[in-house]
C-alpha cells in the first residue's frame, strides 16, 4: 500500500492531545511519514476542539487556512477529527466542503484507512459510537521526551450546566489501572521524568469500575502504584474537582515524595447562587473551609484554580463576592474565562444572560487582582532554592529555562536561570537546583546552584 506524508495540528486540551498521539502512532506504525511541517504534508489532520466558542473559531480558522494551502497546491487533502467533528458531525460536513474527510471520536481508530481513502479520491465521513475508540495503545509523544501527559479516563458525568463535554465525550469512562500502569512504565523507561495525570474529572477516576468500596474513587490507589515506578520524579494531577476531593487523596499527596505539591482545582465560582445555577455544589464558606483543610493536610501546596465570569444571573453582588473570595484565598495560580453560551447545554437558554462587554470586563478585573497576588507570591520566592526541571535554552535571553514543581507546562510560569562560571552545560530533562534572585512579570529568575 502507498505511504503518504501526514501532518497533524492538534488543538485544545491535553485530553485531545492524547487522541492525537494515539492516532499518530497508528499512522507511523502503518508506514506513514509523520511531518512536523503540516503545510508540507500530503494529508493534514486537524484534530479540533469544540468546547467553547473561541475554540470552535480557532478550529475553523485552521481548517480554512489549510483549505487555502490545498487550493494553492501545497497540500492535497484535509481530514477533520476531534471534538468539533464529534459535536457537529453532518453540519460540519455540509458547511465546510473543503474537508476531504470528517471522523467523529469513535472513528479515530480508522485514521490510517481514512488517509488512504482520501488519497484515493473518497470522502470518509464516519461517526460510530464513541466507545469504538480505545483509550489504550501505543502513543507518539508530541511533548518533549522528559514529560508526558497520562490520560486516566475520558468523558464526564458531572453535567455542569455550562459544559458541552458530556455531549461530546459522553459519560465517564475510566481506563483500567493495569493499562495505565503499563503505559506509565513504558514512558518512564523512555526517559519521561514527569507524568501529568489528566481526565475530565481526575478525582473521579475508577468510580465507574468499583474499588475497595463499590463506586469509590480509585485515584489514591493509582497514585500509590505510580509512585513505585522507577525513573519517575514528578507526578502531577490536573482537573481535580473540589466536591470530589477526599482525605485519602490528600494523605497520599502529603506522604508520597514523587507527587508534586500542586493541585489544580477548577472551582468556577464561589457564590452559592451561581454554583447552584451551574449544577454544582457548595458555596463560598464551604470552599474556604475546604481550601484551608487542603493547605493544612499538604503543607506548602500550590493551588491552581479556574473561575468563570458572567454566568447567567451573576449580578454585581455575586461578582463582588467572587473578587473578595479570590483576594482572601490567594491562589498561587489562577485562570479566568468569560462564560460562553454553548448550544445543547442548560445554560444556553437560561435567563439573565450578560453582554460580552460585561463578561469580559469582569474577567479582566479578576486577572488584574490575580496578577497582584501572583506578583507577591513570586517576590516571596526570591532567596529560595527550587528544584527545576530544565526545558531548554532561550538564545534571545541568553539563559536556560525550566519549571519548578509549582508550574504545570503551558499554563503556568517559567524559571529562567544562568549557569555559574565553569559549570558544564545542562540539558533538557535535567533536574537541578536554582536559587531565585529576581522576578520578571509572571516568571522567576535565578542561578543554578547544583
Amino acid at each position: 500500500m502507498s505511504s503518504y506524508r501526514v501532518g497533524m495540528v492538534s488543538l485544545g486540551c491535553p485530553k485531545n492531545q492524547m487522541d492525537a498521539e494515539l492516532m499518530l502512532a497508528r499512522l507511523r506504525d502503518a508506514g506513514m511519514e509523520i511531518t512536523a511541517e503540516a503545510g508540507l504534508a500530503d494529508v493534514v489532520i486537524v484534530n479540533t476542539c469544540g468546547f467553547i466558542e473561541e475554540a470552535k473559531k480557532e478550529a475553523i480558522d485552521n481548517i480554512l487556512e489549510f483549505a487555502q494551502l490545498k487550493k494553492e497546491g501545497q497540500i492535497q487533502k484535509i481530514i477533520v477529527t476531534g471534538c468539533l467533528a464529534q459535536r457537529y458531525q453532518q453540519e460540519l460536513v455540509s458547511e465546510l466542503p473543503e474537508c476531504d474527510g470528517v471522523l467523529g471520536l469513535g472513528a479515530n481508530g480508522d485514521i490510517v484507512e481514512a488517509v488512504r481513502s482520501v488519497m484515493d479520491g473518497e470522502k470518509p465521513v464516519r461517526f460510530p459510537p464513541r466507545e469504538c475508540w480505545s483509550l489504550d495503545g501505543p502513543r507518539m509523544l508530541t511533548t518533549p521526551g522528559f514529560f508526558a501527559y497520562l490520560r486516566i479516563g475520558d468523558g464526564c458525568s458531572n453535567r455542569c450546566a455550562y459544559c458541552a463535554i458530556p455531549l461530546i465525550r459522553g459519560p465517564l469512562r475510566s481506563r483500567s489501572m493495569q493499562a495505565i500502569l503499563e503505559e506509565a512504565r513504558g514512558l518512564a523507561d523512555g526517559g519521561v521524568k514527569e507524568l501529568i495525570l489528566v481526565a475530565q474529572d481526575t478525582t473521579l477516576y475508577g468510580v465507574d469500575q468499583g474499588g475497595a468500596v463499590s463506586g469509590a474513587p480509585r485515584l489514591p490507589e493509582l497514585l500509590r502504584e505510580l509512585c513505585r515506578i522507577d525513573g519517575l520524579r514528578w507526578i502531577r494531577m490536573l482537573y481535580c474537582y473540589p466536591e470530589h476531593m477526599t482525605d485519602e487523596l490528600l494523605d497520599v499527596m502529603a506522604e508520597e515524595e514523587k507527587i508534586v505539591k500542586y493541585l489544580d482545582i477548577p472551582i468556577q465560582h464561589c457564590s452559592e447562587k451561581v454554583l447552584k445555577a451551574m449544577n454544582r455544589t457548595g458555596g463560598g464558606e464551604a470552599l474556604k473551609a475546604q481550601l484551608r483543610h487542603i493547605r493544612e493536610k499538604v503543607p506548602g501546596i500550590v493551588l491552581r484554580t479556574t473561575v468563570m465570569t458572567g454566568f447567567p444571573g451573576e449580578g454585581r453582588e455575586e461578582f463582588e463576592e467572587l473578587c473578595s473570595f479570590i483576594k482572601e484565598m490567594r491562589f498561587e495560580r489562577l485562570g479566568c474565562f468569560a462564560f460562553s453560551p454553548e448550544e445543547g447545554t442548560p445554560a444556553y437558554t437560561m435567563e439573565g444572560q450578560l453582554s460580552d462587554k460585561v463578561k469580559n470586563r469582569r474577567r479582566d478585573i479578576i486577572m488584574e487582582t490575580q496578577s497582584r497576588i501572583a506578583a507577591e507570591y513570586n517576590e516571596a520566592q526570591v532567596g529560595r532554592t527550587l528544584e527545576v526541571l530544565v526545558e531548554g535554552y532561550d538564545r534571545y535571553a541568553g539563559c536556560w529555562f525550566g519549571r519548578s514543581a509549582a508550574d504545570a507546562p503551558d499554563i503556568d510560569s517559567k524559571v529562567f536561570f544562568t549557569l555559574p562560571r565553569g559549570r558544564a552545560r545542562v540539558k533538557p530533562g535535567d533536574m537541578i537546583n536554582v536559587k531565585i534572585t529576581d522576578v520578571l512579570d509572571w516568571d522567576l529568575i535565578g542561578e543554578c546552584c547544583s
